[in-house]
């Protein structure tokens, strides 16, 4: 089930304003016990590095420990169905991002639906991807890849970390705006899938830069150019995509969200503290290390990027035809 992009922007401010009177005590005393963090991918996976990043100065904040919770696969699918199943008291968070609200156009038997049940908390950070190559392919620029792909037409393979994940639906976006045939080889995760790339099993791979951009700076990998509009700060290096295919972008945000129905006050204090993290110099340092900025942001603002996003990615995984497996 999908919704119009309109009703998702009232969904997502209303969600943070809803009366909650009944349970003004509880929120009062927020929090009393360790606040779970559910991660829709493996460990070693941007969201993943992202979140318990965030996470150890979250704790300091709030004074009770932040615990991550891996659950990967089908495209964090079942980790955001894990959180809506829990109780809306702010105890169980999920880590989200753009990718997520797109998942209803490619999964059509979810047992959720994320714009409905999933509150936005918080954005916590970032970035674009790079288009990244084993060091042993030939092609060391974008135009070289697109003619090596259109001279070898199915035989270049690009990892992802999953069916529907931004990683995947940003390679689409290139094969359609490139016209090449390239063959998709998805993973339960980035980490996988990096580590076939570095051992040569796949040829490239669309990533966001937390588990790439230390390979690319020693030359275990090469990258070839970012999905921004400009050159980015942390690889400077590199031309962007769009370079070579004017208006190719790709960016991802990545954050918090909550069972729907949890209190506007407990929405409200997490918001607060995350921000406050994410403006802490040290932790900003950490973030440009991975290769993303702090994206501080009202629970709106972020669920009105994620409505944005949905409406752009649903079009390319309609055009593709991208399915499950």
């Amino acid at each position: 089930m999908t919704l119009p992009r309109r009703t998702f922007l009232h969904l997502a401010a209303g969600a943070v304003c809803l009366p909650t009177l009944p349970r003004t005590a509880s929120a009062q005393a927020y929090p009393a016990k360790p606040v779970r963090v559910v991660v829709g991918f493996a460990p070693g996976n941007a969201a993943d590095v992202i979140t318990r990043l965030v996470g150890q100065s979250l704790s300091d904040r709030l004074g009770q420990p932040v615990v991550i919770e891996n659950r990967p696969g089908a495209g964090g699918t079942l980790g955001i169905d894990a959180v809506v199943r829990s109780a809306p008291d702010g105890y169980s968070l999920v880590s989200c991002s753009s990718a997520d609200a797109v998942n209803a156009a490619i999964y059509h038997k979810l047992n959720y639906n994320f714009i409905r049940d999933i509150v936005p908390v918080a954005a916590l950070a970032s970035g674009p991807l790079v288009l990244v190559v084993n060091p042993s392919f030939a092609a060391t620029t974008v135009p070289e890849f697109i003619g090596y792909a259109k001279a070898n037409p199915g035989k270049v393979s690009y990892a992802s970390a999953g069916i529907g994940t931004v990683v995947h639906v940003a390679g689409e976006l290139f094969k359609a705006m490139a016209g090449v045939d390239l063959v998709h080889v998805p993973y339960r995760g980035l980490a996988p899938a990096v580590t076939d790339l570095l051992g040569g099993q796949v040829q490239a791979i669309f990533s966001t830069m937390p588990p790439v951009i230390e390979h690319i700076k020693i030359g275990k990998l090469r990258g070839l150019a970012v999905t921004s509009t400009a050159r980015y700060d942390a690889l400077p290096d590199l031309p962007t995509i769009g370079d070579a295919l004017p208006g190719y972008e790709v960016a991802i945000t990545f954050g918090l969200g909550a069972p729907r129905n949890t209190p506007a006050e407990i929405i409200g204090r997490l918001n607060r503290e995350t921000n406050a993290v994410l403006a802490d110099p040290a932790v900003k340092v950490k973030l440009a290390g991975l290769g993303v900025v702090p994206s501080p942001q009202s629970s709106a603002q972020f669920g009105k990027l994620l409505a944005d996003e949905t409406e752009k990615w649903g079009t390319v995984i309609k055009s593709a035809g991208i399915k499950p497996e």
